[in-house]
């Protein structure tokens, strides 16, 4: 297949090349949060040790040609539990003992509700809020939460004493959505990204059989996580790009999920009315291409390049898969990026700060070929 496609520059987001969101945590990082943990700094030197080593990111962004920019999600533990947390009417939970991954000890934790939900003065605003101070010139602040839909998959894990019906807690979680989507617009956010995990599961069809031994039909899913997500979005300001990157587990170079993306294509692509798909593809678990015929006007940002280990891609490969997907998705539709963050938690993957740098290189590098910016 020829890879010599031609598309045109884009100068908002989702960009030609862009990233889903997190970095590796740096040394300073790792130590200052160990010491916060075992009370030898306090919150306030925690925080500016974080907000001196955010700048050195974005300043290390901006200087590999990143339009988009991250705080590297350096003030989180979880990619998604520090945002849940901070909603009121949760609380974090500790499971159980963390299994090994990789040789490292993982923590098992997730959230509990316990009270009416609602989104009032979340840490993550003042955190949205330096991160767009500092960044200025052509760049543009990214931010990630996990998704509407993502909360209600997580919840439905344990125990609710506190709603008396699924719609009635759905109809909150739109409303905490709602709220904090305006709240983020009026501390500046322009481009907001929703992770979400619950959609990769359900392209498993192991975890399919498994929902329907619950009781549970992963199309009538479907269809309710695309109404969450809908409903949460539907009164967004017109200037505001929202996108949804769907992943399959990011735990210390781990995933848990396998399957492409057919059994969900039809309903997620065709229905959501999010701006942008950020989809993985880096490998065989991925699936192909051919889900994506569903797709409407969204833009779709191809994750081809591997967080998950070191290894660099072939740029030709790259533009192959890239003129692969044209076939389905007009190529002035298509963006790069990596298939996921570098450190979805603070563990991180297992690769290292100068292979994390490589690969945002390498995306650059295809999409000035491709889009010839």
């Amino acid at each position: 297949m020829s890879n010599e496609i031609i598309g045109t520059k884009r100068n908002s987001p989702p960009f030609r090349y862009d990233i889903v969101g997190s970095f590796l945590r740096t040394d300073e990082i790792k130590i200052a949060r160990k010491q916060y943990n075992i009370g030898e700094i306090n919150a306030e030197e925690l925080r500016s040790i974080e907000d001196i080593e955010i700048r050195k990111l974005i300043e290390k962004e901006k200087e590999i040609g990143l339009i988009a920019v991250t705080d590297g999600e350096f003030r989180r533990s979880w990619w998604h539990l520090d945002f849940f947390v901070g909603i009121e009417g949760t609380k974090k939970i500790i499971l159980n003992q963390g299994g090994s991954v990789q040789g490292s000890r993982t923590k098992a934790e997730s959230f509990q509700i316990v009270d009416k939900i609602r989104f009032n003065k979340h840490p993550m605003l003042e955190h949205f809020k330096y991160l767009n101070s500092i960044v200025k010139d052509q760049n543009i602040a990214k931010f990630t939460i996990p998704s509407p839909s993502l909360f209600h998959f997580v919840q439905s894990h344990n125990k609710n004493n506190v709603y008396g019906s699924d719609e009635e807690l759905m109809e909150d979680i739109i409303s905490v959505y709602k709220s904090a989507i305006k709240e983020f617009y009026d501390v500046g956010c322009r481009y907001l990204q929703f992770d979400d995990t619950a959609w990769g599961t359900l392209c498993s069809e192991r975890h399919r059989s498994y929902f329907r031994s619950r009781g549970i039909d992963p199309e009538a899913l479907s269809k309710n996580y695309v109404r969450l997500i809908n409903e949460s979005i539907k009164e967004k300001p017109e200037d505001m790009i929202i996108t949804l990157h769907v992943c399959r587990g990011n735990l210390h170079s781990i995933g848990f999920a396998s399957g492409g993306y057919e059994p969900i294509a039809e309903e997620l692509f065709s229905n959501a009315n999010v701006d942008g798909f950020f989809l993985e593809y880096d490998s065989e678990r991925c699936g192909d291409f051919k889900p994506l015929r569903f797709i409407n006007d969204q833009f779709v940002v191809l994750g081809l390049v591997t967080t998950k280990h070191g290894g660099l891609e072939s740029k030709e490969q790259l533009k192959n898969r890239i003129a692969e997907a044209s076939q389905y998705v007009d190529i002035n539709k298509l963006c790069i990026s990596p298939q996921c963050g570098f450190a979805s938690t603070e563990e991180g993957n297992i690769i290292t700060e100068e292979e994390q740098w490589e690969k945002i290189k390498l995306v650059i590098e295809t999409a000035n070929e491709i889009w010839k910016l």
